[in-house]
């Protein structure tokens, strides 16, 4: 596993970090925790020493699980979680609503008012039964919330050392530079994969210029890019990805087109897809780390192997073309 440092600070990222959407269960189709305990476990073990979170991922489930994966081994994880959405408060900006476990309707709104920052934080702080956390990251922007009263709360639990490093996720270049006359954030947490570049335009570069890590999310786009979406496959009721129009069965069966033409380059990595796509990212100037999520310790050890590929400019630029030559329904 290779490492790069987390913005201007000493704290070091591996290149592939683990991504806690999906054990919350919400939105994926249930969760198995003991299982979702190995994969973190087998992670940690493989070098992939961050795990990130967020309150929302399975509306505190996903950090409970987290807590208990890293009990016995604290000293060796890096913590990545977030605030800023709520379910349980109707305060702030409304985001969107969609069933909860119990089939009940939940109104997720964005909240980052200092209040409700700090509440946050204690919160996770309890979930996880932690003193502190490596990474806090707010989850979505606010626009019903100054920038600089979130940015002072954050510094007040830094200074109380509840929190580490400070991060923002789906931010805009306008918004994170307003963060950075506030005080200093280390890192933004945007969606990124070969089939979605959208950050390449002005959200990377922003980033290098100004010293920040990038957390990429969805390196294979939640799956699509590992060869094992077959045009057949059924997701499980609640799985928010059965009604993406990206994952339409035509789309499948465009992708995993590209992917068999793609198959010398694995090959010659003794890859599977999903760690081609992951060395992919990580191979893109300023990008810090890929967040992949896995259910098993099997995927675990999977991805946290692809953070020893190394792509030469040739083979990154053979993935582009051959993702950017096909036409997709979105």
């Amino acid at each position: 596993m290779r490492y790069r440092a987390l913005g201007k600070t000493d704290i070091q990222l591996p290149v592939v970090s683990f991504g806690a959407w999906a054990i919350g269960g919400w939105m994926w189709g249930g969760t198995d925790d003991d299982a979702a305990i190995r994969a973190i476990h087998a992670a940690i073990d493989h070098g992939v020493v961050c795990i990130d979170t967020a309150p929302i991922y399975g509306m505190g489930h996903s950090e409970s699980v987290v807590g208990k994966a890293v009990a016995d081994r604290r000293d060796k994880a890096l913590i990545a979680t977030k605030c800023g959405l709520r379910w349980d408060a109707d305060e702030g900006q409304f985001f969107f609503e969609r069933m909860d476990d119990d089939n009940q309707p939940a109104r997720i709104y964005r909240n980052l008012r200092p209040a409700s920052v700090r509440a946050e934080c204690e919160a996770s702080l309890r979930r996880m039964n932690v003193d502190h956390i490596d990474l806090y990251q707010c989850h979505w922007p606010d626009e019903t919330t100054p920038v600089s009263d979130t940015i002072s709360v954050l510094l007040q639990l830094q200074q109380e050392g509840k929190i580490r490093a400070i991060g923002v996720s789906n931010f805009s270049t306008a918004m994170m530079a307003e963060c950075l006359e506030h005080g200093r954030i280390e890192s933004d947490q945007p969606k990124y994969n070969a089939l979605d570049r959208k950050i390449e335009a002005d959200i990377l570069p922003f980033c290098r210029e100004h010293d920040l890590s990038v957390l990429a999310y969805s390196p294979i786009e939640q799956g699509l890019l590992s060869g094992r979406v077959v045009p057949d496959r059924e997701f499980k009721e609640g799985d928010q990805r059965s009604d993406k129009p990206l994952f339409s069965r035509e789309n499948r069966v465009k992708i995993l087109d590209m992917l068999e033409s793609l198959r010398p380059v694995a090959e010659a990595h003794d890859a599977t897809f999903t760690q081609l796509f992951i060395a992919w990212v990580i191979a893109q100037p300023g990008i810090t780390t890929a967040l992949v999520g896995a259910r098993t310790d099997e995927q675990a050890i999977e991805n946290a192997a692809a953070g020893d590929i190394v792509l030469s400019d040739a083979e990154a630029a053979t993935v582009r073309d051959a993702v950017t030559a096909i036409e997709l329904n979105r």
